[in-house]
C-alpha cells in the first residue's frame, strides 16, 4: 500500500512585506494580505538574506501596487493549509500558483489565468525516466495538497508507484537526493528552476495539463477579484508581466498563453464563477 506520511510539520509565519510606494499611496490605501507556500522555488522562496523572493512574489507586488495597495503582508502557509486558512479570514487571496480546477472553482473564486500549468519529474542526477509507465514501484515525493499530489492520487492504481507527501516541496525534493525517494512530481517551472541550483538533479520527464493558474479569493470576495484581475490584465498590456516572467524563466510567456493573453469578463472562462460581462480596461 502506496505511504500517506506527512513528512515535517512546518510553523505559519506571517511576514510583513516592504511597501511600496511609501507616501505616494491613496488616502485609505491599505496593505493586500496574503498567502503562499513560501520555499516553492521559483515562485516563492527566501533568498540568502532571509526575504522572500521568486516570481510569485515579485508579480503580486506588482499587483498590489496597481490596485492601489500599498504593500503585502504575506503568510508563509503549508500548501496543505492554505485554503483552509482562505476560507477563515486569515488572508483574503492566495498567491501561490494554483491550478484552476472545476473542484476548486466551486469552492473559491478565481481571477482569470496568469501562467499556464505543466508538471514533471525531478530526478537524482544519471536516473532515468523515459515513460510514465516506469514509474511503476517507484517512490515518489510531492508537496501535500498541491495540483502533483491530486495527480498521484488520481493515477496511483493505473501507474503503480508509493507516494510520500511533504508539507514542504524543498523536503520532497531533499528525499530524492538522498535516496528516500525516486522522483520528486511538481510543477516543470519548478523542477527546471532546481536543477539550476542544484546540480546533482535533473528533470527526467515533463508533460503539460492543459491547466492554468490563477489567483484565488473567497466566493463572496467578487469586487476584490474584479479588483486583482484588472491589476493583472493592466500588467499584462504594460509588458510587466513580461519582464517579470522573463527574470524567472528566462523568456517571455508565449502570446496566446495565459501569461499574455487578455480575457474576456471577469473570472476563468469555463468554470463556476466566471462573468462574462465585458469591462473596459483601467490601467493607470
Amino acid at each position: 500500500m502506496a505511504s500517506q506520511k506527512i513528512v515535517r510539520s512546518a510553523s505559519v509565519v506571517t511576514l510583513a512585506a516592504a511597501l511600496m510606494g511609501a507616501g505616494l499611496a491613496p488616502a485609505g490605501a491599505e496593505t493586500l494580505k496574503v498567502a503562499a507556500d513560501v520555499g516553492f522555488a521559483p515562485f516563492a522562496m527566501r533568498n540568502v538574506s532571509g526575504q522572500i523572493d521568486g516570481y510569485s512574489y515579485d508579480l503580486i507586488q506588482a499587483v498590489a501596487k496597481k490596485a492601489g495597495y500599498t504593500g503585502v503582508e504575506v503568510s508563509d502557509t503549508p500548501f496543505n493549509a492554505i485554503f483552509a486558512g482562505l476560507f477563515s479570514n486569515r488572508f483574503d487571496l492566495v498567491f501561490s500558483p494554483v491550478n484552476i480546477t472545476n473542484e476548486r472553482a466551486s469552492q473559491m473564486l478565481f481571477t482569470e489565468p496568469y501562467l499556464a500549468g505543466g508538471v514533471g519529474f525531478l530526478v537524482k542526477k544519471g536516473n532515468k525516466l523515459a515513460s510514465l509507465e516506469e514509474l511503476k514501484g517507484k517512490v515518489i515525493a510531492v508537496n501535500n495538497g498541491n495540483f502533483s499530489d491530486k495527480w498521484l492520487q488520481d493515477n496511483q492504481a493505473k501507474y503503480g508507484y508509493e507516494v510520500q507527501r511533504y508539507n514542504k516541496n524543498a523536503d520532497a525534493v531533499q528525499a530524492v537526493l538522498t535516496g528516500r525517494a525516486f522522483a520528486n512530481m511538481a510543477e516543470t517551472a519548478v523542477i527546471r528552476y532546481i536543477t539550476t541550483q542544484t546540480p546533482q538533479a535533473e528533470v527526467a520527464y515533463t508533460f503539460g495539463t492543459g491547466t492554468n493558474m490563477g489567483y484565488a479569493v473567497r466566493k463572496t470576495d467578487v469586487a476584490l477579484r474584479n479588483k486583482i484581475e484588472q491589476a493583472v490584465e493592466c500588467l499584462k498590456t504594460d509588458g510587466t508581466m513580461a519582464k517579470i516572467h522573463n527574470k524567472w524563466f528566462g523568456s517571455a510567456p508565449e502570446p496566446d498563453t495565459s501569461g499574455a493573453k487578455i480575457f474576456p469578463g471577469f473570472g476563468a472562462p469555463g468554470f463556476d464563477g466566471y462573468d462574462a460581462t465585458p469591462h473596459p480596461p483601467k490601467c493607470s
